[in-house]
């Protein structure tokens, strides 16, 4: 592995440490800010959503400073929207202040979500890019489990009524070094080379140890040339079906395993089961390692056994722990097996699902829209996050089984879609890929 390369990655990925810390910091603050704010079932679905609103925006918008700045430059920026919101957070002087600040994270959520894969994938040789973009998975877990983590800590602390603003404001500190980090990466060689700059995509294509530069050079030109006389730079083009479908399906799929909403009211379900306040968050913690241990598998196994694979395994395994956790909620026992399936089903998602869907979104679109179609797929998986956060706790008010047992039913659908629609990407390059979806595409009469 080229270290260069490595770094440049490692350095894009921590976008998703701030993404994984940011969606998960929430479950240990909320009811300390249910007390604080006196929310109702509906109010705390909107705070936790008012961040997701921002990352639907965030995804959708991703893509114009993408493609007008560059990737590296445009995460820059979102590096400031982390800094600010964390400190905002922290100094929230009402309800309203905080649910500005929460959306002002949630733009960096959804910019980063596009723009980390993509520019890892658009450095990464074929045979790595699955390892090397499924790191930015690996960053969001770890960012997960930090948070987590960082909430138990501060819980140690005792720090009364001051302890949620603690919980949320420490983001500010990698969100700063993240920041600083993103001076010493090359632009991505694909987005160079599409503005002309091809003397410095060659350069970028020495440093990451391309071998066969000119021949690599010659391909990524020769596409981009390609694509823009069969449709430009237009995303809904009858060419671009085919992986317009696979990035909005994967991302409505990959919230409707209820995975965000299990990790965002962690604490809440283990409480709603009758676990104490401390003892909710030494299983998250638990919840968090098994997230990033699976994650580390599906890594290492996604460039092997390939992307379709795992999601046609991963499926099956979630849709059984998700109708076990929906029985133990409809028949109030065997409360001790709750903590097994929630980790059983954080495993089935982190090396298939968790593993897959970025890697996915960022491989399928030619370059030319790449931009545009991961913003795209990142607004389908932002959208139905949204969605699904907002109603959880209103559903599971009145039943904490009916969650489970949807999510649960909406595995198998995955399973039947992937099954029937997806292909296999591991192994090609993304030009090659390019001509294979093409060819594929559905007519459009």
């Amino acid at each position: 592995m080229n270290r260069f390369l490595l770094k440049s990655s490692i350095v894009a990925a921590l976008g998703g440490l701030l993404f994984g810390f940011d969606t998960a910091v929430i479950s240990g603050a909320i009811s300390d800010l249910v007390i604080s704010f006196r929310l109702s079932p509906t109010s705390l679905g909107f705070t936790v959503s008012s961040a997701l609103v921002g990352t639907v925006v965030g995804a959708l918008c991703a893509g114009i400073p993408g493609e007008r700045f560059g990737r590296r430059d445009s995460l820059r920026g979102l590096a400031v929207f982390y800094f600010v919101s964390a400190i905002g957070c922290a100094i929230a002087w009402n309800w309203y202040s905080l649910i500005l600040f929460r959306f002002v994270g949630g733009l960096a959520i959804g910019g980063s979500s596009v723009l980390g894969p993509m520019y890892i994938a658009e450095i990464a040789p074929p045979k790595r890019r699955g390892w090397l973009v499924g790191f930015f998975q690996f960053s969001v877990v770890f960012g997960i489990l930090l948070a987590y983590f960082s909430n138990y800590l501060v819980g140690l602390f005792r720090l009364g009524p001051a302890e949620w603003r603690w919980m949320l404001g420490v983001a500010g500190v990698p969100a700063a070094v993240f920041f600083i980090m993103l001076f010493d990466i090359p632009r991505s060689p694909r987005w160079l080379a599409k503005q002309g700059r091809i003397d410095e995509a060659r350069t970028v294509l020495q440093l990451n140890g391309e071998q066969g530069i000119e021949e690599e050079l010659r391909s990524i030109v020769q596409s981009i040339r390609l694509e823009q006389q069969f449709g430009g730079e237009r995303l809904f083009a009858r060419q671009h079906s085919l992986p317009i479908f696979l990035a909005i399906s994967i991302g409505l799929f990959n919230q409707l395993s209820g995975i965000n909403a299990i990790l965002y009211y962690l604490n809440f379900i283990f409480m709603s089961a009758g676990f104490g306040a401390f003892s909710a968050s030494l299983q998250a913690i638990v919840v968090g390692l098994t997230l990033l241990v699976f994650t580390i598998v599906g890594m290492f196994t996604i460039d092997v056994l390939g992307r379709r694979t795992l999601l046609l395994a991963g499926s099956l395994g979630m849709a059984v722990c998700l109708t076990g956790i929906g029985t133990i909620f409809a028949m109030q026992r065997h409360q001790g097996l709750l903590l097994w399936f929630l980790v059983s089903f954080i495993a089935f998602f982190a090396f298939s699902q968790g593993a897959v869907i970025w890697v996915y979104i960022s491989e399928v679109f030619p370059t030319s829209v790449r931009a545009k179609g991961q913003s795209l797929g990142s607004f389908s998986h932002w959208g139905m996050n949204a969605i699904v956060s907002l109603l959880f706790p209103v559903v599971a008010s009145s039943s904490g089984a009916y969650p489970f047992y949807f999510f649960g039913a909406m595995m198998i659908l995955q399973f039947l879609v992937v099954f029937k629609f997806y292909p296999e990407t591991k192994g090609l390059s993304l030009e090659e890929m390019q001509v294979g979806m093409a060819l594929k595409a559905v007519p459009t009469e």
